[in-house]
């Protein structure tokens, strides 16, 4: 059984278990002060070309979401969010439970937001009655796999400034978005675009961690404070900084994300080239084929996937993820598959 299901599945690239392992034995400082993750601080610091960014490095995702937008946030105002966003989906209500309301808005297509849609928002909580939207939250990619343009970044940091809101970039497949064919958005750019925004290591060849960079000043202050109370200033903070470290060294992590979205690419390919149709079209390492019930049956006696949405009583998306570890033999196999499968199908199920 060989799994599409998540960009997580493996551990981590050999490179990293390496790096792990020759610094294993050495003592350091804990809770993120010592060399490997002061190291990388001042690493993101150089490719940035900003010197004023306040940097963390956090476990997951979920943590760095919640710890940062709750942080960010007078206890009365809320995170604008597209319906599709992790932090309305997929992360069992964390910001509503520190005290938050997420105010889901529909996205444009790819999932992704604009400023329409963050208009809405405003245009429904108009005084002290309800919560104030005070920060949008994007992810790039989104969870349906968009990738956002320099220029609609740069529209939404223009309605974000013209109305005092916080724009928070949630960057947990940060990689994918930045080598997708659809990008022209460079890592050095955000800092200028966005008042927060995280680089994921989890989902790119890391065993673990995020690294938040702060851009604003406004958001700084007592930020590790915020992390501890949290519980999540890890005492072996130097795990995280030696990820970092080797995956910004020579471009590993842009190349870890390039092969993830080849794959993706490669499956596509061939699952159009097939005559099935698409969920949402996608330029990153996640797609969405429509198959039949019937089909996605048959596939499922060798391969693992998420099922994502209904589309009638005899279809269903699914969604199929590529890794930096995915095997192109296994793409193959899973495009042999298919192609088997819709041979024993009639036309239509197909």
């Amino acid at each position: 059984m060989y799994s599409f299901t998540n960009d997580y599945s493996e551990g981590a690239h050999p490179r990293i278990m390496d790096a792990l392992a020759a610094a294993n034995m050495d003592q350091d400082t804990g809770y993120g002060e010592d060399r490997f993750s002061l190291a990388a601080i001042d690493q993101f610091k150089r490719l940035l070309n900003r010197d004023d960014l306040a940097i963390h490095l956090l476990v997951g995702g979920t943590q760095t979401n919640m710890i940062a937008i709750s942080s960010f946030l007078r206890p009365h105002e809320a995170a604008i969010a597209a319906v599709t966003g992790h932090i309305n989906v997929h992360e069992t209500g964390a910001i509503e439970a520190t005290g938050h309301k997420v105010i889901a808005v529909p996205g444009a297509p790819g999932g992704k937001l604009d400023p329409a849609a963050i208009q809405s928002a405003l245009d429904t909580h108009t005084d002290e009655h309800m919560v104030k939207p005070k920060l949008v939250y994007i992810s790039d990619t989104t969870e349906i796999g968009g990738v956002y343009t320099k220029a609609e970044i740069e529209a939404l940091h223009a309605f974000c400034k013209a109305h005092q809101l916080i724009l928070y970039l949630d960057g947990a497949r940060l990689g994918s978005a930045l080598t997708s064919s659809e990008n022209n958005l460079t890592l050095r750019d955000l800092p200028d675009l966005v008042d927060a925004f995280y680089i994921g290591g989890t989902k790119n060849g890391a065993l673990l961690g995020e690294a938040l960079v702060i851009c604003n000043d406004a958001l700084k202050e007592d930020f590790r404070y915020m992390i501890k109370q949290k519980g999540a200033l890890l005492a072996k903070g130097r795990v995280i900084g030696i990820q970092f470290l080797e995956l910004f060294r020579d471009d590993l992590y842009y190349q870890l994300a390039d092969h993830a979205n080849h794959m993706a690419a490669k499956l596509a390919q061939a699952i159009r080239e097939s005559g099935y149709r698409f969920f949402t079209e996608s330029a990153s390492n996640q797609i969405f084929p429509i198959f039949s019930n019937s089909l996605i049956e048959q596939l499922r006696k060798n391969f693992s996937f998420a099922t994502w949405e209904k589309v009638d009583v005899s279809h269903t998306a699914v969604r199929l993820v590529t890794s930096w570890a995915t095997k192109e033999d296994q793409v193959d196999a899973f495009i042999d598959a298919l192609k088997k499968g819709a041979k024993s199908l009639s036309a239509v199920e197909k």
